[in-house]
């Protein structure tokens, strides 16, 4: 799988990267048939205190598979994103079994 990080308004991070790819890798490693993995992250201001934003998209066969999440540090939010694909491409393996 190819995964492509962007940051955005922000430098970049070498630990941050690390994490996404480990996570992302775990969820390919279930999954093998996903393709390429595309995350933006990026710091907004805003008064919720909430500023950093994650979006990850996962390029598969059939429709596309996006999550994105505003929390107040990019490690909640990339690890509640990628819980949330990983129910997302389960329900999609599911329909690929009943077919």
């Amino acid at each position: 799988m190819t995964t492509n990080i962007q940051y955005v308004h922000m430098p970049t991070s070498e630990s941050l990267s690390k994490i996404i790819i480990n996570k992302l890798e775990k969820l390919h490693h279930k999954f093998n048939w996903v393709i390429r993995a595309e995350v933006f992250l990026k710091k907004e201001n805003n008064a919720s205190g909430k500023n950093d934003i994650c979006e990850i998209e996962l390029s598969a066969p059939g429709p596309k598979f996006f999550a994105t999440s505003m929390e107040d540090n990019f490690e909640k939010a990339v690890a509640s994103k990628v819980k949330e694909l990983e129910r997302q491409l389960k329900r999609r393996k599911n329909s690929f079994a009943n077919h």
